[in-house]
């Protein structure tokens, strides 16, 4: 009996959109679907009925954060993350594979996994694809992520005084990384599905890597899906290349992806990255855009982002987006009393921003299904001006 079951209820005519709902022990969620960051079993400054009132169905922990605290035994004793954070929906866990990126110059990989030095105390923990399995079977997640080898996507910057020859060292040696990262990726997912003690209950997904190489995102998508999981993935994107790769990866990459499975795109994104993956057919998204920005008085609106912080907002008697129905918005929080709430430094002001950012993300994902389904896909072009703004928002620092 799967752990996990896909329906695909309308496709776009214009494009390869489709509509669906993803089915597991902890209920459903429809597709395309964003799903918030609630990295260590918290969403910073949220209840989990504040995220409900956003319209999230589904939300996403980090295994490597649980397994630094509070450790995945103490999670199995209280019953998971669902019984300790009480949330009650879906949860997806990243298997803390992307961390080896993230911490790459800190992190030791080997063929075992990772050794990383804890962010929390300095001390060497390890981490691989069956002490990954094992921490995500103890957090109960209704859908676990494989361990992956996440390499560099884009090629690492040359300094102005550097020679050809080196350069192309350079080059052959990021070639030969990306190559290791494809062969160890599927080593791993063979441990991971052998390790797997809970597929009745728990959906594994595969990662498909490969960086910005197609012939190497090819070959990805044949190793990992020879294994019948029940949804997978694409990773080792927004990593360090630009937007136009970002497309010609995802473009290229999700129609190679099983038709009845869900497809999940890791870490994306933008508004206008998401409706392109999207159209490419990607259902899942995940990104801590919404709070992390929302913690730094940045608001995302239809019509592009705005910098609460700024002057000209001190005496703006607006909401942060008149069109908006969430808690801030439809609250009557003005903009200028969410920009004194962070000058007074006020722990509401990261609150109020956030549960409207993420709202923002989830008014776009209904969007996004009302167009599929009544194929009005110019309809949504047109109502959402931000899709073709800029990345305006800088981002912050934030722990690995």
């Amino acid at each position: 009996m799967s752990a996990l079951r896909f329906q695909i209820l309308a496709r776009s005519a214009s494009n390869r959109a489709r509509l669906g709902r993803v089915t597991t022990p902890h209920g459903s969620f429809d597709t395309p679907a964003f799903m918030p960051v609630a990295t260590a079993a918290a969403m910073k400054g949220l209840s989990p009925a504040q995220i409900r009132g956003t319209g999230s169905q589904i939300i996403l922990n980090n295994a490597y954060h649980l397994f630094l605290r509070p450790g995945g035994d103490r999670l199995e004793r209280f019953g998971g993350t669902h019984r300790f954070m009480r949330w009650d929906g879906p949860i997806l866990t990243d298997s803390g594979g992307y961390q080896a990126y993230s911490m790459s110059d800190t992190a030791v990989l080997g063929e075992d996994g990772v050794t990383f030095r804890s962010f929390i105390d300095g001390s060497k923990v390890h981490l691989g694809p069956d002490s990954s399995m094992r921490v995500q079977n103890q957090i109960g997640a209704d859908i676990i992520m494989a361990f992956d080898d996440c390499a560099p996507a884009a090629l690492p910057e040359e300094g102005a005084d550097e020679r050809r020859l080196a350069r192309t060292r350079r080059i052959e040696d990021h070639a030969r990384r990306l190559e290791e990262a494809h062969e160890r990726t599927l080593r791993w997912l063979d441990r991971c599905v052998r390790a797997h003690a809970r597929p009745q209950d728990q959906a594994l997904f595969g990662i498909v890597q490969g960086a910005t190489d197609l012939d190497l995102r090819r070959r990805s998508v044949e190793g990992v899906c020879s294994h019948d999981l029940p949804g997978f993935a694409i990773g080792g994107v927004a990593v360090g290349e630009g937007t136009d790769a970002i497309r010609k990866v995802v473009e290229f990459t999700a129609p190679l992806l099983p038709e009845a499975k869900p497809r999940y795109l890791m870490g994306v994104g933008y508004e206008r990255d998401i409706v392109m993956a999207v159209a490419a057919g990607v259902d899942m998204f995940d990104c801590v855009l919404p709070t992390r920005n929302g913690r730094n008085a940045n608001a995302f609106t239809r019509n592009g982002s705005i910098r609460l912080r700024n002057a000209r907002f001190a005496d703006d008697h607006a909401p942060i987006d008149p069109s908006c129905d969430c808690e801030a918005c439809a609250g009557g929080f003005s903009r200028a009393y969410l920009r004194h709430l962070f000058t007074a430094e006020e722990m509401l002001g990261p609150t109020l921003v956030s549960v409207h950012n993420i709202r923002h993300f989830q008014r776009l994902m209904m969007d996004i299904q009302t167009a599929i389904r009544e194929d009005a896909w110019s309809w949504l072009l047109g109502s959402w001006p931000c899709i073709g703004a800029g990345r305006e928002q800088p981002e912050t620092d934030e722990q690995p």
